[in-house]
């Protein structure tokens, strides 16, 4: 179990070494295609809509996962966080 937590903390520290050394150039013209980026025409209510579907779909998901896999519980405080927060107000 130690093992694989300290395997799991070097695999999330090399994870933001490499996204903080990515370079990331953006130009102030061009608009973004980036699934989560702001769109000014979106309607606010429509945009509401998309977000709170796109998090009830994740929240699905990993409930899910959590359900069918026990093994997966304590591996990651947020995971199991979420799961009981639906697991309780169900």
């Amino acid at each position: 179990m130690t093992q694989q937590l300290r395997t799991s903390s070097d695999a999330r520290s090399r994870a933001r070494v490499s996204t903080r050394t990515a370079s990331t150039r953006t130009t102030s013209t061009r608009t973004s295609t980036r699934p989560g980026a702001r769109d000014q025409g979106l309607d606010p209510a429509l945009e509401r809509a998309r977000r709170d579907a796109l998090r009830d779909r994740h929240t699905e998901g990993l409930t899910r996962l959590m359900t069918a896999r026990d093994d997966l519980r304590g591996v990651h405080a947020l995971a199991d966080l979420v799961d009981d927060a639906v697991r309780w107000s169900v």
